[in-house]
């Protein structure tokens, strides 16, 4: 009897400290390669640490107050992320508006995911963009990330040189760490050849800025508009996909709508929009969570937990990121977005009565062109519609 107390512990210690590692490598895994693609958006905005350090605050707070409820709630391991494409594309758009009409369009695009949500029309909207149309929006708008990593390698040849390396090696031996391993090598050989300014970093809590919102029908169409459909087929899809997989029948309506109504709260403080993760949920939701099944819901509190306690140092993050060198954030982004790519451009090309009307999406949204004043991922799902329509295969009689 008392050999077994012991044992009963280490089993009681073990599925607590299971889940909470289980969340501490979905968040590196989630932070090391995004949170950069959110740097360099508020960079290309000329946006100041104070509101960066607000979007990165509503953007954590939100994953993480929505992950813990939910997966509370459903006794399921809910894993919540913020739209790394949407991410993405904002570092295109952002610099077309001002800061408080793309506040606007953060509002409107939560509102249209919410209203889709609460009415039913979530898989009705969704049927009416093809999935090939769809990922190949989503793949241009990453497309120049991915490129924008060998010109950093011609920029910072042994930098970017060795963190490519450390990434491939990585993929190899433990994919799952391959971006933080990325990281950790790019910073420090940054740091080790004096490239990192680290005087304007230091310990500070997260100050919210409320920004009230414009509203713009060019920001409308510009960014909202594409905001919500690669949130919708570029995570919520998959990240519902992983749940179901995993064995979590969890009701997409209620827990879309819990989430939208999160993302629109917090719109007016950065918030442009959090959706279901793929890639994390993938870790919380797995066995190395706990191997029982029932009890994987307290990685996903776990993991809220973490995000919450990122929100409160979001001015910190922003300092650390701002003291790399631009090689290193570009590189890093591009590394991080390679399966996405890779996801993108295999979904787009992968049915061929479809493949003529994806591939001029491609390559109309990854051309960053801008007629009429409306942008190239607006006109790369408008042509390839038009492709799909004009190209579509005759019906025999």
């Amino acid at each position: 009897m008392g050999s077994a107390q012991p044992g009963a512990a280490e089993n009681r210690i073990g599925g607590l400290l299971s889940p909470a590692v289980a969340g501490l490598i979905a968040i590196l895994a989630g932070y090391s390669g995004s949170v950069v693609i959110i740097f360099q958006a508020a960079q290309s905005a000329h946006l100041s640490p104070a509101v960066l350090s607000s979007w990165i605050w509503a953007i954590s707070l939100g994953c993480g107050v929505a992950g813990i409820a939910l997966s509370l709630a459903f006794r399921a391991p809910i894993s919540v992320a913020w739209s790394t494409p949407g991410a993405a594309l904002l570092v295109i758009s952002l610099p077309t508006v001002t800061y408080p009409e793309a506040i606007g369009a953060f509002v409107v695009s939560g509102a249209i995911i919410l209203l889709l949500a609460a009415t039913g029309l979530f898989d009705r909207v969704m049927r009416l963009v093809p999935a090939s149309i769809a990922a190949a929006m989503l793949a241009g708008i990453l497309f120049r990330f991915g490129a924008e990593t060998w010109l950093s390698l011609a920029r910072q040849p042994l930098l970017v040189g060795c963190m490519i390396a450390v990434y491939l090696v990585g993929r190899r031996l433990a994919p799952r760490f391959a971006i933080s391993l990325v990281l950790l090598a790019g910073v420090t050989l940054a740091a080790f050849r004096g490239q990192t300014d680290v005087s304007a970093v230091h310990v500070a809590l997260a100050v919210p800025v409320l920004t009230m919102p414009v509203f713009s029908l060019f920001a409308a169409i510009n960014i909202a508009i594409p905001l919500t459909l690669v949130a919708i087929t570029g995570q919520y899809l998959p990240g519902l996909a992983v749940l179901r997989t995993a064995g979590y029948d969890v009701p997409a309506r209620l827990l879309v709508t819990t989430i939208g109504t999160v993302s629109l709260m917090l719109a007016p403080f950065g918030c442009h929009g959090i959706t279901t993760a793929a890639i994390t949920a993938a870790i919380i939701a797995g066995p190395e969570a706990h191997p029982n099944r029932t009890k994987r819901w307290r990685a996903g509190v776990a993991m809220g937990a973490f995000y919450l306690v990122i929100a409160l140092f979001g001015a910190t993050l922003a300092a650390i990121f701002a003291a790399l060198p631009r090689e290193l954030i570009a590189a890093i982004a591009g590394l991080a977005l390679l399966g996405a790519i890779m996801g993108g451009l295999t979904a787009a090309l992968g049915n061929p009565h479809e493949r003529d009307a994806a591939l001029i999406t491609f390559l109309c949204t990854a051309s960053g062109m801008t007629l009429a004043g409306l942008g190239a991922p607006f006109w790369g799902l408008v042509f390839g519609l038009l492709a799909q329509i004009a190209l579509r295969p005759k019906v025999k009689t």
